[in-house]
């Protein structure tokens, strides 16, 4: 066992994913960016991606790229069942999303973040593993740490205020 003291931080940027036992603590720092996390109780082993857009465009190089929210799953679930992990045993969380420039949004048309988060949770679905626990869309950006012993995840949205809110809470 592994008390909390000694496990070991990893921080996951956009683009990348992480698969590790319960020696690990993993972060990451979300704006319209999605992270799937699949955790495995019995093994206690998971997995957490970071990515930035649902899918690849048709020019894109064939190379699997974890920026992409179909290849990042694709390679956690490939590094999930080389350790012996039964994918739809998982439990699959999902957070980020969200909008980070709420001025700029056309009404009728989903920002990155909406596409990002419902892709996600068509990933999920489509790989017959539950979701059993969501943070997603809203305005700003989310703080993620996933404790891959307990299978806990902590998320901090962090609402953004634009400056003019900013300057007229200053002078009030």
């Amino acid at each position: 066992m592994c008390p909390a003291s000694n496990r070991i931080d990893i921080f996951v940027q956009p683009g990348e994913y992480f698969v590790g036992d319960e020696k690990y603590r993993i972060r990451t720092l979300l704006g319209s960016c999605v992270s799937i996390v699949l955790w495995h109780p019995i093994k206690q082993v998971g997995a957490l991606s970071h990515f930035l857009l649902s899918s690849r465009s048709a020019q894109s190089p064939p190379e699997l790229d974890a920026r992409y929210g179909d290849d990042a799953m694709w390679l956690m679930l490939r590094d999930l069942k080389r350790l012996n992990v039964t994918t739809t045993e998982c439990h699959g969380k999902i957070f980020g999303g969200g909008n980070m420039f709420p001025q700029q949004v056309r009404s009728g048309t989903a920002n990155v973040g909406e596409r990002n988060g419902e892709t996600g949770r068509s990933l999920l679905r489509a790989h017959g593993i539950r979701i059993v626990s969501e943070s997603l869309f809203g305005v700003g950006h989310r703080q993620i740490i996933f404790d891959v012993k307990s299978g806990h995840v902590w998320a901090r949205q962090v609402e953004l205020i634009d400056a003019h809110q900013s300057e007229l809470r200053r002078t009030a």
